[in-house]
């Protein structure tokens, strides 16, 4: 992936990096796999503000992605790689031997014209899918399913991938993309390759504006509030408003917000800051 760095004309260029997109092959996607998006800026059925600091934006549609890739045994042919408005990773176009065509996540690397399929013992190359059962150890995945035939769950933005470190009588063992071990059904399906668009968290907006293109509107800080609309609000000057808590009260940092004796504890080897989980 490359990264565009812009000429500072304009005090919003000054700091921007942006996308070069050198990967995207086209700017018209598929109609028959759109859907159309409607903005709710943030209020609800009553028409009342229920997020703060959501309105505004492009319009967008929704691109319809196979992350099951059920259709199985059947080859498939990138016909363009393509953006995505609703996540970071870019997005392949496949067109099968039968006419059909569908979207999945682009992994890195990904070129037009290259031959895909999915099937529970084909080839382990890129953008193919398969059982991680029948996959090499070591080999570097992503679009992980948690249970079989869900779809794939895991492992779906930008840059990220997850690796086969194990096998056992059920269960893989992966190394995600924190650096968490944990086990996931031996018969579940994963895409292999890394996911495209690698250098997305090394982008800079350079404004403010390219926030109000996504939706978001400006956020007020807590310490700028007064004490009756934040907990960090108040004091003379520029005090610091103590410990970064919510507006309701809840620490923001050092709270550990994982439910206590969730059922997924046991697939759990090694938490991500390297502990393990007491058995």
């Amino acid at each position: 992936m490359a990264l565009k760095k812009y000429k500072p004309i304009t005090a919003g260029t000054r700091w921007r990096i942006g996308n070069a997109y050198a990967e995207i092959t086209t700017n018209k996607p598929e109609k028959s796999l759109l859907e159309p998006q409607k903005n709710t800026a943030g209020r609800n059925s009553q028409g009342r503000r229920a997020m703060r600091y959501m309105g505004g934006g492009n319009k967008q549609h929704y691109r319809i992605i196979d992350f099951k890739r059920n259709k199985r045994d059947i080859s498939a042919t990138v016909v363009s790689i393509e953006y995505d408005p609703n996540r970071t990773a870019f997005i392949a176009l496949l067109q099968y031997t039968d006419g059909e065509k569908r979207y999945i996540i682009a992994p890195q690397g990904l070129q037009v014209g290259a031959t895909l399929i999915a099937g529970d013992a084909v080839a382990p190359e890129i953008g193919n899918a398969l059982l991680m059962k029948n996959m090499p150890l070591g080999t570097m995945i992503h679009n992980i399913e948690l249970q079989p035939n869900q779809g794939g769950k895991m492992v779906r933005s930008a840059g990220t991938s997850a690796q086969l470190a194990n096998k056992e009588e059920r269960y893989a063992v992966l190394k995600m993309p924190s650096g968490e071990l944990r086990k996931v059904l031996i018969n579940c399906y994963a895409t292999v390759g890394v996911v495209s668009n690698s250098d997305h968290n090394l982008e800079t907006a350079g404004k403010a504006g390219k926030n109000r293109w996504k939706g978001i509107r400006p956020r007020v800080r807590g310490v700028a509030m007064n004490p009756v609309d934040h907990p960090m609000g108040g004091g003379e000057g520029r005090a610091s408003g103590g410990h970064p808590r919510s507006r309701t009260g809840k620490y923001a940092k050092g709270e550990k917000t994982r439910t206590k004796g969730k059922g997924s504890d046991k697939l759990i080897i090694q938490r991500r800051d390297g502990k393990k989980l007491a058995k």
